[in-house]
């Protein structure tokens, strides 16, 4: 007698519950049930979680209940998580074995099972549905004696089979085990299968599947499956409300993709509350594919509408009932300050209205169980404005910025034609963010905002803003100035909250001036629109920090609002920001201007007074210095160009002047500095240079000599140094009393090589400040350079037609070389912004196995786009262009991936190149440089005034120095001026030595390398996701 009588069941052990889940689901349509699950054994839950399924056989109705019930075939399905567990890998091998199955190559796995069906093309219909791939054999015998020369007994004759029809077919599960699927009855006989069911049990590696209607397990029953298993997932709601802003489809984008890869299921609220509201269709879960090509596409694609039912307690009931009924327990909110009040309302009423709904019967209990207590909502600001408080900028401000610079640059030259005023009215009804940071931009004669009304010199004028304005405008033209710019804020008022309209203004310049006026009104046209680069950054780390704030929420804690302080993301109470964002409004109903500008953020002040002091000669923001304290201020530009030079040339030379300095243009460089190529500058001089590219002033990479002993340096490009000699003679010979460098990593060991040199010359104890200034923004102690938002605009833009072209070809893979030297940043924040596959920098390197998991990555992509239908992307993947040169070249690695993707996709390259240097700078860029160049001429004049000699004394090399001279060799007069976090910081020199990695041009510590995992988390290298039956959201064809 066997000592073993039958078979229990069979254990399969799946690495993760992610899995778990698609191995339930993959069975399920074999016609297994789900019978029971076990909750996880350990308190993390990270381990033993389990189900249980099993295959009933075909129902013979002759035969009785205990027999029908007593046969078939369990199956346990085990999660044992492994430490170290790379799924990458994983999903590598499984593909590589469907590679092997499909190409017939020799299949070396062991079936732990063989399926016994009555017609096979019944599993040949569900794979084909499912779009799983298997391999199928149509071996038969030629003759009987084949078969009975292997000694086997078998079944059935040759004439039972019938043609070529597959008696066999392979296929692979989730967890990569072997099945095979036959329709003979024995696996050594040629007859086939019938239905009937035999009494004798079940072979051990033969199961009679039953195929009767197929009842795969749907997401809903899956998710009541895992909830029991490990911990419930949580639901976002995103939806986006009030005016439209670019960015919010990037928001969209992140949220989505970085919630799903959290384990979240995020949901699309359609027309914003209007949507809450009306419910149905208009909240629909969202998968991965459903936000593909967000990213380029300005407004929101999910929609915004203004709804009055949200506005009453009756809407806001029902709004809770279609969350409730869809499961959502968070809601990320992206609009401005009206729509997260309207949030936070809906969240400090939420209980009460689930328990109204509850106590009406029309939700029960249980099913609002979890969700009773509190709703977890986050605040994105969305607004083209940027009038919310407690955060620079918000979501599409600067895409705004972009429309309004473009149509006025593009006014200024037939301005400059004919020798026209133009009036332009841009948005902010209650903020003057856009005409402020405009007219920085652009360089207008003068603005309207709504905090700070006219006229601007109460003592000269009075309230006559009309004749300041005038007389303004009378004086640039008696410089020589050709063309007038007036930007005009819809919100504009006087100073009697009387408002200002763009047509009074164009009628007062007419008649008073007789200057020939045209109004243009920009409306939303400053809406629309590609996101800029910045705005896609923004939308894309604040939609990842509002998931992350969703997972990190409690009850009771306060709704945050996620902002931005310089480079540093902030979260901030939602109310308290919307409070003092009302404030602002309450403070100029009540004419209290002064106020109204301190609610807004620092840095708005600072850009007013930086805007008045640099267009107004001699008026009332000049901060003229006492005399004997003027100074003798060098500018000099060196390195390779970039975007917003000649903007913070311009700003500090006009700083100067209205300040009572004396500006010194060093024309080319320390080359052109002791060629003697110094000339002082005029307010005429600087005209127009904000809205120029390059440098000019000239630049190159010719550098100082340095001193024996002194520090190393790598300067690039530079055939020949500039003796140090001649340089400390020229700064003598024109009496320059601080120094201003405008430039990269050649400007900062310039300034290195010169601070090192004070002991030797005694003309470079002056106050020396680098503004950085590269596009590569390698530059030690800054987050940011001036430039590199220009050249990210570029890679945007060129990425944008480059995908538009892959899109086109569909399986077709862009390798684009980008700029940056031996500094990855551009390489990555481009691709993240521009929604690359993945970036090659040189931080990192290149090697074999970085381009087998990208090869990998791309065939499982498109492979997967195959299997379900989905149309093929098109996709690009940047390079920076120092990156492993020696070997792994741009046209190389095209090579490779057109090589290795043996027709599943192509490749082809983009080389950018100088494009990313040239151009008209970016607002951004225009922006910061003001700010950076304002506070460098502050700087410069603060510490020179503390370095005065008040007596004659000996210099440290021996000579003297007479009384009233600017004489320092501190090393904190010596300093690069920089954006960290949420500070402007002014750091030595020599401190940031110690921070910088010399031999590479670049810093030791790099803020942004953090976005490169990001960019794998959203380009799917990190995300498996189920491919449930349903129809898919594809938001970019509801955009009719």
């Amino acid at each position: 007698m066997s000592t073993v009588s039958a078979l229990s069941h069979l254990t399969l052990t799946a690495p993760t519950a992610h899995l778990l889940s698609e191995t339930l689901s993959f069975y399920s349509l074999l016609g297994f049930k789900i019978v029971s699950t076990t909750p996880p054994l350990s308190s993390n839950g990270n381990a033993h979680q389990e189900a249980w399924l099993h295959l009933y056989p075909p129902v013979n109705q002759n035969e009785p209940e205990p027999a029908k019930a007593g046969l078939g075939f369990t199956l346990r399905v085990v999660v044992e998580e492994q430490k170290g567990f790379d799924e990458d890998r994983w999903k590598d091998s499984i593909e590589a074995k469907f590679y092997r199955l499909k190409a017939e190559q020799h299949v070396k796995d062991a079936a732990w099972g063989c399926f016994v069906v009555s017609d096979i093309k019944d599993i040949q219909t569900i794979l084909d549905e499912e779009k799983h791939p298997y391999a199928s054999n149509a071996w038969q015998p030629t003759n009987e004696s084949d078969l009975l020369a292997q000694t086997i007994p078998f079944t059935g004759t040759t004439a039972e089979l019938s043609g070529p029809a597959p008696v066999c077919l392979l296929t692979y599960d989730p967890l990569g085990n072997l099945l095979t699927f036959t329709d003979r009855a024995t696996p050594f006989g040629v007859a086939k299968a019938t239905p009937k069911r035999t009494t004798t049990p079940p072979n051990k590696h033969k199961r009679q599947l039953s195929l009767g209607p197929r009842q795969p397990v749907s997401a809903a029953d899956f998710d009541a499956v895992l909830s029991e298993i490990g911990e419930k997932k949580k639901r976002i709601g995103v939806l986006t409300s009030g005016g439209d802003s670019s960015g919010m489809n990037a928001a969209v984008r992140s949220i989505t993709r970085y919630a799903l890869q959290k384990g979240c299921i995020p949901y699309a609220i359609y027309e914003g509350y209007q949507g809450l509201v009306d419910g149905g269709d208009n909240i629909k879960q969202l998968g991965w594919e459903d936000v593909r090509g967000l990213l380029a596409v300005g407004g929101t694609s999910i929609g915004t509408a203004r709804c009055a039912a949200f506005r009453t307690r009756e809407g806001r009931l029902t709004a809770v009932f279609n969350l409730i009924k869809n499961g959502i327990d968070a809601l990320i909110v992206c609009g401005g300050d009206g729509s997260l009040t309207g949030a936070d309302m809906l969240r400090a009423e939420w209980k009460g209205l689930v328990d109204e709904l509850v106590e009406a019967g029309r939700v029960t209990a249980d099913e609002c169980e979890h969700l009773r207590e509190d709703l977890t909502i986050v605040g994105l600001v969305g607004s083209i404005d940027n009038d919310m408080s407690s955060t620079d900028i918000t979501i599409g401000a600067f895409t705004a910025l972009h429309r309004i610079c473009e149509a006025v640059d593009s006014l200024t030259s037939t301005a400059l034609s004919h020798q026209r005023a133009f009036v332009v009215e841009v948005m902010g009804r209650h903020c003057g963010w856009l005409g402020l940071m405009a007219a920085i931009a652009v360089g207008a004669d003068w603005v309207f905002l709504p905090e700070r009304p006219p006229p601007l010199d109460t003592a000269r004028y009075g309230e006559d803003w009309e004749k300041e304005m005038c007389d303004t405008i009378m004086q640039y033209r008696a410089m020589g100035n050709r063309k007038s710019i007036v930007l005009v804020c819809e919100g504009a008022i006087d100073r009697q909250l009387n408002p200002i309209k763009a047509d009074d203004v164009r009628k007062i310049l007419s008649e008073r001036l007789g200057l020939d006026t045209r109004v243009t009104t920009l409306g939303h046209v400053q809406r629309g629109g590609t996101p800029c680069a910045y705005d896609r950054f923004l939308a894309t780390v604040q939609g990842v920090e509002a998931v992350d704030a969703v997972l990190r929420s409690k009850p009771g804690m306060p709704a945050p609002m996620i902002g931005m302080s310089q480079n540093k993301i902030i979260s901030v109470p939602l109310m308290d920001a919307v409070k003092l964002t009302h404030a602002v409004a309450e403070a100029i109903g009540q004419k209290d201007f002064a106020r109204a500008m301190e609610l807004r953020d620092p840095d708005f002040t600072s850009a007013y007074d930086a805007y008045i002091e640099s267009t107004l000669l001699g008026g009332p923001g000049a901060r003229k210095v006492e005399d004997g304290k003027q100074l003798r201020i060098a500018i000099i530009c060196t390195g390779a160009p970039a975007g917003g030079m000649n903007a913070a040339t311009r700003i500090a030379a006009r700083l100067c002047l209205n300040r009572g300095h004396v500006p010194l243009a060093i024309r080319n460089g320390f080359s052109g500095l002791v060629n003697d190529e110094v000339s002082p500058l005029s307010w005429q001089d600087v005209v127009g240079w904000q809205v120029r590219g390059g440098s000019e002033l000239g630049t190159n990479r010719d550098h100082p000599c340095p001193l024996p002993g002194g520090p190393a340096i790598a300067p690039k490009g530079s055939d020949k140094y500039v003796d140090l000699g001649m340089i400390a003679y020229s700064l003598q010979k024109h009496d320059v009393e601080g120094l201003l460098i405008i430039g990269g990593f050649e400007a900062y060991t310039s300034q290195l090589v010169l601070t090192h040199a004070r002991k030797t010359y005694p003309a470079f104890c002056i106050p020396m400040v680098q503004l950085p200034a590269t596009v590569s923004n390698n530059v030690p102690g800054t987050d940011y350079s001036i430039g590199s938002d220009t050249a990210l605009n570029a890679i945007v833009e060129a990425c944008d037609r480059i995908k538009t072209s892959a899109n086109a070809s569909r399986k077709r893979v862009f390798v684009v070389e980008v700029q940056g030297g031996n500094c990855g940043y551009l390489a990555t924040v481009g691709g993240l912004i521009s929604g690359a596959t993945t970036v090659y920098i040189p931080e990192e390197g290149i090697n074999i196995s970085t381009l087998q998991a990208d090869i990998q990555h791309l065939c499982r992509r498109y492979t997967a786009e195959d299997r379900r239908g989905i149309p093929n992307e098109g996709r690009v993947i940047l390079r920076s262009e120092l990156v492993s040169t020696d070997t792994y070249t741009t046209d190389v690695i095209s090579r490779i991936l057109r090589a290795e993707g043996k027709g599943l996709f192509d490749s082809r390259t983009a080389v950018l190149g100088h494009l990313q240097q040239g151009g008209v700078p970016s607002p951004l860029d225009r922006i910061r440089a003001t700010r950076l160049a304002v506070n460098c001429v502050n700087w410069l004049e603060q510490t020179a005034n503390d370095a005065r000699i008040l007596s004659s004394t000996p210099s440290a090399c021996g000579s003297s120095v007479k009384k009233g001279r600017v004489h320092t060799t501190s090393s904190s007069t010596s300093c690069v001026i920089g954006i960290r976090g949420a500070q402007i910081v002014f750091t030595p020199v020599a401190d940031i030595y110690k921070e910088a990695d010399i031999k590479t041009r670049r810093g030791k510590d790099e803020w942004w390398m953090y976005l490169k995992g990001l960019i794998r988390i959203l380009s799917k290298y990190e995300f498996e996701e189920r491919e449930d039956e349903g129809e898919r959201v594809e938001l970019l064809k509801l955009r009719k």
